[in-house]
Order: structure tokens, then sequence, then C-alpha cells
């Protein structure tokens, strides 16, 4: 198994390319000519690297003890190693458990761009750390007010972070709706998903990581879920460059996350991260090579959905 780029879907098989899926409405992607690259192009074996392989493996271990299901877990600093870019040491688990999720969701569909729980181990300022979104980040992002929901996010996301030394991400700064890009389409949220599917692949320096398919209708007992689906994706060099003085935007802005969820009017609303934005959350600063890439990610899903 690649310790970059982990897919492990239930008891489902691994394939070297193509989609596997599990019984949550979670698909994880494996692209083939991307796993090729760990063994042409090494990370650094440093022991700050080591020290933050550790800890990566730490809270893959928590969760699955928890028995959450791994979305997928990505190596940044190898994958943009592979494509020859040098970065801090940066790792990302994105694990979920759709109980937690569904009351999140029904309050404000679009805290699917921030769910399902995410978890970052990663080099800054020559010292290993461990940082995860807390439901404070949701609850300022996205106005929520349902507080049962936020403890019972909360504390299935300490059960896992417990142990590991770990802090929630800062929220100085935060405000509702902040760092959020949206376009709207006509195109219902399938037809949305294809035409965005198809651009995202067909860039010839971007690694398509799969989807989560928010459930509709998760449970008889509660109100339907409007159809909401998050398509995860990312450019090793780019983004390796966009992370060099920046890695714990890695937590949030790294993967690319895409949100495509049904409208009132029968179209479709596509939500996405500020790239630059979010750099300013985390550091205070942004780089050019944030906002080149918040124009190039734009440009390509405004051509997807027009």
């Amino acid at each position: 198994m690649p310790f970059w780029l982990l897919c492990p879907c239930g008891r489902t098989k691994k394939f070297n390319e193509g989609v596997v899926m599990n019984g949550f409405g979670l698909k994880c992607a494996v692209v083939g000519a991307v796993l090729s690259a760990l063994g042409a192009n090494m990370a650094s074996t440093s022991p700050l690297q080591i020290t933050v392989d550790k800890n990566h493996m730490a809270i893959q271990n928590a969760v699955d003890a928890a028995g959450f299901e791994i979305v997928t877990s990505i190596d940044h600093a190898r994958i943009a190693a592979a494509e020859g870019v040098e970065m801090p040491p940066s790792r990302v688990i994105i694990f979920s458990d759709p109980e937690v999720n569904e009351p999140i969701l029904r309050e404000n569909i679009r805290t699917g761009l921030d769910l399902p729980f995410r978890a970052l181990s990663y080099a800054q300022d020559g010292s290993a750390q461990v940082i995860f979104t807390g439901s404070d980040f949701l609850q300022m992002r996205h106005g929520l007010t349902d507080i049962s929901a936020l403890e019972d996010f909360e504390q299935k996301l300490n059960g896992v972070a417990e142990n590991l030394n770990a802090v929630a991400a800062s929220i100085n700064g935060l405000t509702r709706g902040y760092g959020i890009f949206e376009l709207k389409s006509k195109l219902s949220v399938p037809e949305a998903v294809t035409n965005l599917t198809e651009i995202v692949k067909a860039q010839d320096d971007t690694i398509w990581f799969g989807e989560i398919d928010f459930p509709e209708d998760p449970s008889e007992k509660c109100a339907k879920l409007p159809k909401a689906v998050l398509l995860l994706f990312g450019g090793p060099a780019p983004g390796g460059l966009a992370m060099a003085g920046f890695p714990a935007i890695g937590l949030d802005a790294f993967c690319q996350k895409l949100l495509v969820y049904a409208g009132e009017d029968g179209g479709s609303v596509v939500i996405f991260n500020d790239i630059a934005a979010l750099a300013e959350l985390h550091y205070g600063a942004s780089t050019k090579s944030h906002h080149l890439l918040n124009e190039r990610l734009t440009a390509t899903f405004v051509k997807a959905i027009q």
C-alpha cells in the first residue's frame, strides 16, 4: 500500500486505476500513474520527516481504533517531490462518521465543504505539529446553531486527537462565509459533477483523489438532505509551491475540495476554498502563487458548468 495516498474503503479492493466504493456514500479513486512516482522519488527521511510520519500513523491508528471510515490520506510533500517541488513534510488524513455529518449537513449543506473530519501532521519552524479542523471552525464559518451536533462532532474528534498532542486550527479572523468562492449553474448536480470531474481529470498536472456523495436520505427519521457531492483532487507541483512556506494550509486548502449541491431553482451551486484567504487565516499573509491558483481554478470551474 502506498503510504502517501491511502484509500482503504471498508472491505473493498484497491485497483491501480478506477473507483472503489463502500456503503457510506464514499468513493475513493486511486490513480495508477501517480503511484509509480513513490518509488521514483522518495522524500527526505530526516528526523523531522520521520516524526511527521510517526504522528500521521498515530492519527491513522486512532482513526481505525475509533471505527471511522478513512476517505483518503495524502502525503503532500512526497507527491510534490515526485514532481520536483520541495516543501516541508505535510500529511493530511480525511475520515468520516456519517452519523456525525448528518445533522450538521441538515442545518447547512454548505458545511460539506469542511466535512468530514480532517487532521494534518506537518513540520513548521523546525518542529513537528498536528492540527485538526474543530467544531468551532464549522460553527463560525457556516453559522451553525445546533450545539448538540457540534458537541457530538467535537467529542468524536477529541476521541481521536486526545493522545496525539494535537490542537484545533486557529479561528482568529474567521467569519461566516470566510474564504468561500461560489458559482451557480443551471446544470443539475449530476450534470455539474460529471462536467467538473471530466475537466479536472483532463488537467495533466492534477491527481484525482475521489469524491464523497453525501446521502440524500441518510435516515428515515431525518429530513431529506439536498443532493450534495464533494470532489477531492489536487496538483502536486502547483500545490507544493503554494504550500512551500505555508504547510498548514494542507489541512483545508489542499487537497482541493469542490462542493456541488442542489440549488433552489433546480440548478446547482458550486463552492470551493479561496486558497489565499486560508493562507492569510493561518499565516496572516498570502503570495502570488495562491492568487494564481485561485484564478486558474475559478476559470476551470466556470468553463465546466456554464
